[in-house]
């Protein structure tokens, strides 16, 4: 039997290494004992402006920005790898600060661009072909995987991998001219095509795209490749420690490689393994493909992993912020319950949200012995821990909405709502009791009827008799009328990446992982912005959406209520 997520998070807190730090923090306290930085802790988050930024974005952040904040004199850079002109955009650019700053962390002075260094890293490519380490090849993209060979096999040498300096110059300054089309060349590093790692046999540093660059226009027609320009990035910059996910594990190498023969201060690149969560899907091409087919409303669905996306759903960012922390940096691939991210957001709402009470799936109760004019109000706190939220006041009358789960005709057993002949409490106001249901002609049930006890108002008794049930209510009188969405995951399967034959992740979608209802509100649900975080009693924890206008409120459901996690925790003590 599996662990629960909060026991996981526990045993990966205990295991972590150095006293009371994980394996990054513990290599750079030895880096600082040492003296190896001058004491400096120097780290950059830099991603690719192609795509929103999405939970395992968030796990970087919070480790580069987190690390940068636990040393004197610690920074972390923000710094875009934009080297792809084809697939990015300022729309990104802008979306990804906007995700930094709303997960708390402050850049300050330095946002950097890779395309800030575009002059440096032709140079540097210059400097290269010089040296005799690097070469331009006219050879296909098929060709060159197919001379790159495999892991059992080494490859073999490009027939142009011996061109003269001359030659390699004259040619890469005619790629930059534009003379050339994409694929005609490229610039690759001259290492040693026997390597047992295939990333050093030789790798691509520059190619042609004729393409409008975000920044930098149409100046450029070559483009340096990521793993060229990251770690002269790093080392312009200053950076201490690039921390990357697991799949730079094998590049690591290359990095190490391109400084020295550069003769350029080297970093330290350390690697961690990256976010998997369940049901979910953290690859950036399937997310895009998510978008572009139209499977969700866009990059900021509520359904979507983009920090955007849990950030309409009204995620806080502190809770993000904890279950980074609770998952901890391991050096293994693992997969992590999405219910523990789930636990921290319950965690964090639980405090700070003002509650009120909404009908999602409504039924009419009648109270057929409340008189027809008559209307009580009730004064109801908007906080049960904290008075300095205030209260606000609510009518009460003979009809009223209540949820459809909290009637059944015939109950089962330990069933301690409304059914008939049950009393139970009206929250805040008064005992009823059911007496009755009227059916429509297809038999289903379109009012519930009962009657109440005038001296039980407030929701207690002089004979101090007791009831099981509680629930919950809003008048039709002046219930308002709200689009509420209704989340569950996106994906039926725990691990939509791994798909059986045949299939795609797509065929893994839950076609229920959106339902949206009317539901009835009280009114002061209806005056809040977009973007305001609110319990509904009883129900879970819920989000004014962007999409949200005046006399005409959506909501977005952030959470149930259920918390099973505490409960396994709970009942383990």
């Amino acid at each position: 039997m599996s662990n629960s997520p909060i026991e996981s998070a526990k045993e990966n807190a205990e295991k972590k290494e150095g006293p009371g730090l994980d394996f990054i923090r513990t290599r750079i306290a030895e880096d600082n004992a040492s003296g190896k930085y001058q004491g400096r802790v120097h780290t950059r988050f830099p991603p690719e402006p192609n795509g929103y930024l999405h939970l395992g974005h968030a796990k970087s952040i919070c480790l580069n920005f987190g690390i940068a904040s636990e040393h004197e004199g610690g920074k972390c850079n923000l710094r875009f790898d934009d080297t792809n002109p084809v697939k990015e955009d300022t729309e990104y650019v802008e979306s990804i600060m906007e995700d930094v700053k709303w997960l708390g962390y402050d850049w300050e002075d330095r946002m950097f661009y890779a395309s800030d260094y575009f002059d440096r890293l032709y140079e540097l490519a210059i400097q290269l072909i010089k040296d005799g380490k690097a070469y331009v090849d006219s050879l296909s993209a098929e060709e060159i995987r197919q001379y790159r060979g495999t892991l059992t096999e080494p490859g073999k040498e490009s027939p142009y991998r011996n061109r003269s300096v001359e030659e390699n110059l004259d040619l890469f300054q005619r790629m930059k001219d534009g003379e050339f089309e994409e694929g005609a060349h490229v610039l690759r590093a001259k290492i040693d095509m026997a390597a047992s790692n295939i990333v050093m046999r030789d790798p691509t540093l520059y190619r042609i795209r004729k393409a409008h660059h975000h920044r930098t226009g149409d100046t450029w027609c070559i483009y340096p490749m990521y793993d060229y320009t990251h770690c002269i990035s790093d080392s312009t910059e200053g950076i201490t420690h690039s921390i990357c996910t697991l799949e730079f594990e094998n590049n690591r190498e290359l990095y190490d490689w391109m400084l020295e023969t550069l003769g350029l201060y080297r970093p330290q690149q350390i690697e961690f393994a990256r976010l998997n969560l369940t049901y979910t899907v953290l690859s950036k091409r399937k997310l895009i493909q998510l978008v572009q087919e139209g499977h969700v409303r866009g990059w900021d669905d509520p359904r979507m992993p983009t920090l955007s996306g849990v950030r309409r759903r009204g995620f806080p960012p502190e809770a993000l912020r904890e279950f980074c922390s609770r998952i901890g940096i391991a050096k293994a691939d693992s997969m992590v319950d999405y219910a523990l991210l789930e636990f921290c957001v319950r965690e964090k709402l639980n405090a700070v949200t003002p509650r009120l009470m909404g009908v999602v799936d409504p039924i009419k109760l009648v109270i057929t012995n409340y008189p027809e004019d008559q209307y009580d109000e009730f004064e109801m706190p908007l906080h049960p821990e904290d008075e300095s939220y205030g209260t606000r006041t609510m009518r009460f009358g003979r009809e009223l909405w209540i949820e459809n789960d909290d009637f059944r005709e015939e109950a089962p057993k330990k069933y301690f709502r409304l059914t008939p002949g049950q009393e139970v409490r009206l929250r805040y106001a008064y005992y009823v009791t059911c007496t009755g249901v009227v059916k429509d002609d297809e038999g289903n049930i379109k009012e519930v009827h009962c009657t109440y006890d005038p001296e039980s108002k407030g929701g207690s008794t002089a004979d101090g008799r007791k009831v099981k049930g509680t629930i919950h209510w809003v008048s039709v009188c002046d219930g308002v009328p709200a689009e509420v969405r209704l989340y569950e995951p996106l994906f039926l399967k725990e691990n939509p990446n791994q798909v059986e034959e045949g299939k795609t992740f797509l065929d893994y979608l839950n076609p229920d992982s959106e339902k949206v209802v009317t539901a009835y509100l009280e009114p002061r649900l209806a005056t809040y912005e977009p973007g305001t975080r609110v319990q509904f009693e009883r129900l879970g924890y819920y989000c004014v959406d962007k999409d949200s206008r005046p006399g005409k409120p959506v909501f977005t459901r952030t959470a149930t209520l259920r918390d099973s996690w505490a409960r396994v925790e709970r009942n383990q003590k």
